[in-house]
């Protein structure tokens, strides 16, 4: 049983996710390939505050949303042959029974405490607020802008109640400290456990040796439950109050294989059993190891179920050697990429990258153009279409009897045990490397024979045919090892060798006395054009969809001068309405490097507008002073509250930013001609 990490149901496949998907699926059609048994299953997470929030925003239910997001998710997957055997819904009776079933279990074990703690909430909203719907300051380093659960600068846990000034990510709210009583779970009754587990070879070193910081401050107990309203399981014995998303999302693994353990016949109590000998490996990013290699286990440990064999972890995606950037147009759906670029080019490029390690990898666009083309077409496809042609031609598509270098095909044969043993340890870059070598070899062979110059000769009949088929069999070669990477150029290859699907065990043998069909091309070049167009339809994705909550975005942000925008029409731009306002009142944004938030007289009503221009301005500046601001932009939701409008200024930014005042006389509402 193979598990990657649940997708979160409120959003898109992005090229980022992409990732460990992938290296999941090369691992499982490698394992297929070689004759193991092997299950591949998933689901949405479809539980949680945010995926309330959204369908609020659609005014549709929960249920409407996670249905409409599971379809988009499994037809991405599929477009990029990520072969589930399973794809299921965290919002399942399954998942439903089984978390159930494990709470109950870790209830009457007595690894569940109950007390009543305080808790933020947003009193505008009237809801306790999730971890990750407060934001404030880091109380380990003082980092800005940092989530309620956990620090990205220095990777400190903590709860949201030690959070530096907090602030609600849903209205902006400063929150209040509320009791309530919740549920935890006692991980500390599993330290001893859990000190061998990750030390037993389920983990890489990296990341066993990371988690013994969470041993050396001591394992805390972890929160289980929610307050209503929320949108998941709720808990069997406490009306109101429902599962951390965090408990149910994890047993959502189990919960597609007793799905699919139900459609196939399978006994699932063989999946999940303490003493069962079926292996269960789960691939998850490296930011939410802490789930997965310590809560997770201890869970199972807890209700008399197995643990996994491995939790494998990836690292970060970056593009061109920085992080995914919406700007730039490197923050790429899987769509997006699917309407200019061939899916395959996509998990070549991943699996050349991808070690066993968590380093992060980078897209550099320049690079993937220049290795797709010269390894699979330069290279390996280059083969096909050199030697095919003659055997077509020449021999009606029959291959000969014999091979013409037996030493230099055995050698292809025997590198399939280096090759094998490079997927098994998930160090997928070096089986590239080994198969791109062979692939140099045999190009070398064809160059070296000349099978061009040998057709133009007498009584060469039989020498042409033998090096054909030998250029042949050598690319079937490289195909087989590349399969698991490559589904859709191996099937293509499958079709035009006239062949059955092919599994490992076939690069045993040679293709000899056979009848393979006409050529056609297996793959084209990557073209520049394409790529540019992919970035900039991702740019056009971001301002078509931008997310109205998303705080790194401010209405009014820093200002830089650049080359004139794209000319627009007198009609145009009548349709913006400024309009002289008087800033009545102005303050610091906690949590807010950049931002300061005005009320503005408009004359006869007032604005809320949170601005870019902390740099240049304290809040005492500008209380009284005239400004301009446009009056009819739609308002937007930001984590800090809703604004109002747009305060125009102008300059290179810094201190050198300044917003643009009227002339003395202009009164608040005046409009500007």
């Amino acid at each position: 049983m193979v598990t990657s990490a649940l997708p979160y149901a409120n959003g898109p496949i992005h090229i980022g996710h992409l990732v460990e998907y992938i290296q999941t699926d090369i691992w499982v059609r490698f394992l297929k390939m070689r004759g193991h048994t092997c299950y591949y299953v998933c689901a949405d997470d479809a539980h949680g505050t945010p995926i309330m929030l959204r369908a609020q925003q659609e005014d549709i239910t929960p249920e409407a949303l996670i249905e409409k997001i599971g379809r988009q998710h499994k037809i991405d997957f599929a477009d990029f042959s990520i072969a589930f055997d399973h794809f299921h819904s965290t919002h399942s009776e399954e998942n439903r029974a089984l978390s159930c079933m494990i709470y109950e279990r870790l209830r009457d074990a007595g690894h569940i405490n109950k007390r009543t703690i305080k808790q933020a909430y947003d009193p505008e909203k009237e809801m306790f607020l999730p971890d990750r719907f407060i934001r404030g300051e880091c109380p380990k380093c003082g980092a800005a802008d940092q989530y309620g659960d956990s620090c990205e600068e220095c990777g400190a846990a903590y709860s949201p109640t030690e959070l530096v000034n907090p602030v609600s990510a849903i209205s902006g709210a400063t929150p209040v400290e509320k009791e309530s009583e919740h549920y935890f779970f006692k991980l500390a009754d599993f330290e001893n456990m859990l000190r061998d587990w990750t030390r037993a070879g389920h983990l890489q070193k990296e990341v066993a040796n990371k988690l013994d910081e969470w041993f050396e401050t001591g394992l805390q107990e972890w929160d289980i439950s929610r307050d209503e309203p929320y949108f998941g399981f709720e808990i069997p014995d406490a009306p109101g109050k429902y599962f951390y998303v965090w408990l149910d999302a994890p047993i959502g693994y189990l919960a597609s294989m007793k799905y699919l353990c139900a459609q196939s016949g399978l006994d699932f109590n063989n999946f999940i059993k303490e003493d069962s000998d079926i292996e269960m490996h789960h691939f998850i990013g490296k930011d939410i190891v802490y789930f997965h290699a310590l809560f997770w286990p201890a869970m199972l440990k807890g209700s008399g179920l197995r643990t996994p064999t491995s939790v494998h972890t990836h690292g970060f995606l970056t593009v061109n050697g920085v992080k995914m950037s919406k700007a730039r147009g490197t923050f790429i759906k899987a769509r997006t990429y699917l309407e200019h670029l061939d899916p395959e080019y996509l998990r070549y490029y991943f699996a050349a990258k991808l070690g066993c390690g968590i380093d992060d990898i980078d897209l550099n666009m320049e690079d993937f153009l220049h290795r797709v083309n010269s390894d699979l077409v330069g290279k390996v496809v280059n083969i096909a279409s050199r030697c095919s042609g003659f055997i077509e031609k020449r021999y009606a598509g029959k291959l000969a009897a014999e091979i013409h270098q037996p030493e230099l095909l055995s050698e292809f044969i025997n590198a399939g045990d280096s090759i094998a043993s490079a997927y098994t340890g998930k160090e997928y870059s070096k089986a590239m490397r080994e198969i791109m070598t062979l692939a140099d070899k045999a190009n070398q062979y064809i160059d070296d024979q000349k099978p061009w110059v040998i057709a133009k000769q007498e009584n060469s009949d039989d020498e042409l045919q033998a090096i054909c088929t030998m250029g042949l069999n050598l690319f079937r070669l490289l195909i087989i090892y590349l399969k698991p990477v490559l589904p859709v150029m191996a099937e293509k290859t499958e079709q035009f060798l006239n062949v059955e699907a092919f599994s490992w065990e076939d690069s045993q043998t040679p293709l000899l006395v056979h009848e393979i069909k006409k050529f056609k091309p297996l793959m084209t070049r990557v073209e520049q054009e394409h790529i540019d167009a992919m970035i900039e339809k991702s740019k056009e994705d971001l301002t078509a969809t931008e997310n109205v909550s998303d705080e790194k975005n401010p209405s009014s942000g820093p200002l830089h001068d650049g080359p004139i925008a794209d000319v627009i029409s007198i009609g145009d731009f009548a349709k913006v309405d400024l309009r002289i306002a008087k800033i009545i009142k102005a303050k610091h944004v906690e949590g807010a490097d950049k931002l300061l938030q005005l009320t503005l007289d408009i004359g006869g009503e007032t604005r809320n507008v949170f601005a870019g221009i902390k740099s240049a301005y304290s809040p005492e500046d500008l209380e009284g002073r005239y400004t301009v601001m446009v009056a009819n932009l739609a308002p937007r939701k930001m984590r800090f509250g809703v604004s109002e409008g747009m305060v125009l200024a102008a300059g290179p930014g810094g201190k050198d930013l300044y917003i643009l005042s009227p002339d003395e006389g202009a009164i608040p509402g005046m409009k500007v001609k």
